[in-house]
């Protein structure tokens, strides 16, 4: 795979460093540190030294950001793949993830660093923002990431299932996993009047067609290689997640990101991003 480690500095970033020995070595390896360069705003300052003093800023951000990428490399963990430095200027996310598109990279790594759950909920970090804004899988680390062998996957869907095994086709874990497929559905009541009785029974022929789509997931996985089981339930989704990655015990959380785009998903959230909110699992988003 080619990979795009995006880095500012922050503990998260040298979390997402380390989170490399857990995937399979890449293809290319591709290092990007952007600088957001403030602009000066004296009103009363004459343009001249208003240049200047922005061109030393930049200048002194370029040395810092190059020693920065140095380091970054020199903790990169053994046969982590061909590695490309690239220091740029301008928005962290757009440049993060404009990269990404031109180079074909395939997953995205970058730390979590959180703003408040009210504030990013209506601006976003920028981990957040390149996931809402990515057509890349981002994966997003909050943490240290001590081990991978527990994966949990949540799907809300056929459409989701074949991006998932199209990305896991990649086998991108360096070591042998375990990957729990999971489907949740929502509790829901017909728009008729039923009794008890009947809803029970309409609500169990739900979950049987449900078991039998999740469990021909879990035989694919099985053979591309990978040991995997299925569950289903009925619930509100992002807590039944979340329950279920706490009994397995998840390392890691892979999910499709689906439903709404642009500002509207920035504000209002997808699965994903409320997984995001409320979690501290790593979480790897496909698109």
């Amino acid at each position: 795979m080619k990979l795009l480690l995006a880095i500012d500095g922050s503990d998260q970033s040298y979390e997402a460093v380390r989170a490399l020995k857990c995937l399979s070595r890449a293809k290319e390896l591709h290092i990007l540190h952007v600088l957001d360069v403030p602009s000066p705003t004296y009103p009363m300052m004459v343009p001249e030294v208003a240049l200047e003093l922005s061109t030393t800023i930049e200048r002194t951000m370029h040395e810092d950001g190059a020693r920065l990428l140095d380091r970054i490399v020199s903790l990169l963990p053994m046969d982590s793949g061909p590695v490309t430095k690239h220091l740029e200027v301008g928005s962290p996310t757009d440049r993060i993830v404009e990269y990404a598109k031109q180079h074909q990279i395939d997953l995205i790594l970058v730390g979590a660093r959180g703003l408040g759950p009210i504030k990013e909920r209506v601006i976003g970090s920028v981990s957040h923002r390149v996931l809402t804004f990515s057509q890349n899988a981002v994966l997003i680390l909050p943490n240290f990431v001590k081990s991978l062998k527990q994966v949990l996957l949540p799907l809300q869907g056929s459409q989701d299932a074949e991006r998932a095994l199209l990305f896991l086709r990649q086998h991108p874990f360096r070591e042998a996993v375990t990957i729990t497929v999971l489907t949740v559905l929502p509790p829901t009541r017909p728009p008729w009047p039923v009794d008890a009785v009947a809803e029970r029974e309409m609500e169990g022929q739900a979950l049987r067609s449900v078991e039998t789509f999740i469990n021909s997931v879990a035989e694919d996985l099985s053979r591309m290689g990978y040991s995997s089981q299925a569950k289903s339930t009925v619930g509100i989704p992002v807590e039944a997640i979340l329950q279920e990655a706490e009994a397995i015990s998840a390392d890691l959380l892979v999910m499709g990101s689906r439903g709404r785009h642009g500002l509207s998903r920035m504000v209002l959230g997808s699965v994903a991003h409320a997984i995001l909110h409320h979690a501290q699992y790593p979480l790897l988003v496909f698109h």
